[in-house]
C-alpha cells in the first residue's frame, strides 16, 4: 500500500505528541511529532525500538543514558529498558521503527487531523 504521509490520520500517543502509524505483518513504522517542551515519561515495552530525529532537538534517556539529540540523532532501545523524552524548544519530529508491532497503539484515540510537520 503507497501514501502519503499527509494521508495518514495522526494518533495520540502521549499528552500533545502525535504519530503517524505504518503498520507491516513484523514492524510498526511511526512519525513522532512532540510539541515545544513535549514530554514522553518513563515507560517500557516488550519491543525493540529504533529512531531517529529529523527535526528540532529532545533530550533521549535510554536506561542510565542521558543525551540531548538534534536532526541526526539515533537510538536503540532494546526490549524492557526504561526510557524517557523531553523534546527542545521547538519540539521535534522523530522516525521511529519497533519489531514486533505496537499492538497496544490499535486502540488509541485519533487526534485532530492536521498537517504533519515534517517533511
Amino acid at each position: 500500500m503507497l501514501r502519503e504521509l499527509r494521508e495518514i490520520t495522526p494518533t495520540r500517543i502521549w499528552e500533545g505528541v502525535v504519530a503517524r502509524v505504518i503498520e507491516g505483518d513484523e514492524l510498526t513504522l511511526a512519525v513522532v511529532e512532540l510539541p515545544p517542551g513535549g514530554r514522553v515519561p518513563e515507560h517500557r515495552h516488550h519491543n525493540e525500538q529504533l529512531g531517529v530525529c529529523v527535526a528540532g532537538t529532545l533530550t533521549f534517556r535510554v536506561g542510565d543514558e542521558s543525551r540531548e539529540l538534534g536532526s541526526g540523532g539515533t537510538w536503540r532501545i532494546p526490549a524492557d529498558v526504561p526510557h524517557e523524552v523531553l523534546a527542545g524548544p521547538d519540539g521535534a519530529v522523530v522516525v521511529e521503527a519497533f519489531a514486533p508491532r505496537r499492538e497496544d497503539w490499535k486502540d488509541l484515540e485519533n487526534a485532530p487531523a492536521a498537517a504533519p510537520r515534517w517533511p
